[in-house]
């Protein structure tokens, strides 16, 4: 089997689909057109279909020629409430959607893989699963189809689970990496409600002001992570919204913020999680006022599997050589909920360099409404995923 060479006789069927997909973002869980556009890019492939009950996810078992184990290949499908600037002629059709993160190329590369394994079904030994996964981005749609047993969706439990994601900038355009151990944090979401009691802005006196009391838990907060943790502890705790008031002169009744909170450990995740309640609550009590605050646990940490890290380095090495391999010196701040995957079954995430811009470092970041990706990269995304499923069926 030469997937580089056949991936890229289908590189233009690949290209198209991307594109379509593109023109179409939807948002969430529930994507009934790229569930469709999904469905009529497998159909007449031989695979086992499953379609989601709580989402519009699809659940794809292609099984192979020979008895043996079965191993699960992921992408994801949703897209982010982002308005496009990116000037492309396929530019989206939803005013405010874009595929701003990249899983317009993560499906259809699993697409890809799907065609350039099912040429080969009779040579596999073991089946293998591919997900099609709604809702990554914030409405954790691994966890609805985990529920759903996409895991033991060919009879028996995933002995492997790979996934790719591209990126727009940082990672050389063609260039895969990836990492033992940690590679993306545990996101949580801290939500602090500062309630006093309102009043003219000439008589702050009269009042209780939440303002300067949820600014100052703003700033308290930075000053916990280094002063309560380790430096050898990564933490990141970013206010993301502030709102209060309505006018100049009028002191309101609260003031709330959001914020994201990224850990790598349970340990530090367990403490920040008690000392940042802790905090928000106690510098509201001191200054005779109330906080009401949630902190709420989204996606754990995506720890990728040491030997599978190194099947995936070993892979991209041998089938494109060295010069496409880099592994990540550091592990990254954002989360993905392909790390439920990865809580249940031994696997591995990998990065893809998709930039469009010779230098990486220019290029727009993953999200951004100026986020392009170069689909040319298609082609060699499916071989690798075909690839590791082939190998790792044959390791048994």
């Amino acid at each position: 089997m030469d997937f580089r060479e056949e991936a890229a006789t289908i590189a233009p069927e690949l290209i198209a689909l991307r594109r379509e997909l593109h023109k179409i973002p939807e948002i969430g869980l529930d994507l009934p057109k790229t569930q469709a556009a999904v469905l009529a890019a497998l159909d007449g492939l031989g695979l086992e279909i499953t379609l989601g009950e709580t989402s519009t996810s699809v659940t794809a078992v292609l099984r192979g020629g020979r008895p043996g184990p079965a191993v699960l290949l992921r992408g994801d499908m949703d897209a982010l409430p982002v308005t496009e600037e990116t000037g492309v002629e396929f530019t989206s059709e939803h005013v405010g959607t874009m595929h701003a993160c990249g899983h317009d190329l993560h499906t259809t590369g699993l697409v890809g893989a799907a065609k350039l394994l099912a040429a080969h079904r009779d040579e596999l030994p073991g089946d293998v699963v591919f997900m099609f996964q709604p809702g990554e981005e914030g409405h954790d749609g691994a966890s609805h189809m985990i529920a759903e047993g996409v895991l033991d969706a060919a009879g028996e439990r995933v002995v492997g689970a790979y996934g790719l994601h591209v990126i727009s900038d940082m990672v050389p355009r063609g260039v895969f990496t990836t990492r033992p151990g940690p590679m993306m944090a545990a996101s949580s979401g801290l939500f602090v409600n500062v309630i006093g009691k309102g009043g003219h802005g000439s008589r702050p006196h009269a009042t209780l002001d939440p303002i300067p009391v949820a600014a100052e838990i703003v700033t308290a907060l930075q000053n916990l992570i280094t002063r309560r943790f380790s430096v050898f502890e990564p933490i990141v705790i970013t206010v993301g919204t502030f709102h209060a008031g309505t006018r100049h002169n009028i002191i309101p009744d609260n003031a709330k913020f959001e914020a994201t909170v990224r850990t790598f450990s349970e340990a530090a995740l367990a403490q920040v999680e008690k000392e940042s309640v802790k905090l928000a609550e106690d510098i509201a009590t001191a200054h005779g006022l109330h906080a009401e605050v949630r902190f709420d646990r989204e996606y754990p940490a995506t720890i990728n599997d040491a030997d599978e890290a190194a099947f995936v380095a070993d892979t991209v090495k041998d089938l494109f050589g060295e010069h496409r391999y880099t592994e990540m010196p550091e592990p990254v701040m954002g989360s993905e909920d392909f790390s439920r995957v990865l809580e249940a079954v031994p696997g591995s995430y990998m990065f893809y360099g998709a930039t469009i811009a010779d230098d990486p470092a220019v290029g727009a970041s993953n999200h951004s409404p100026r986020a392009a990706f170069d689909d040319s990269v298609l082609a060699d995304g499916a071989a690798l995923l075909a690839e590791l499923a082939v190998r790792r069926l044959n390791r048994g």
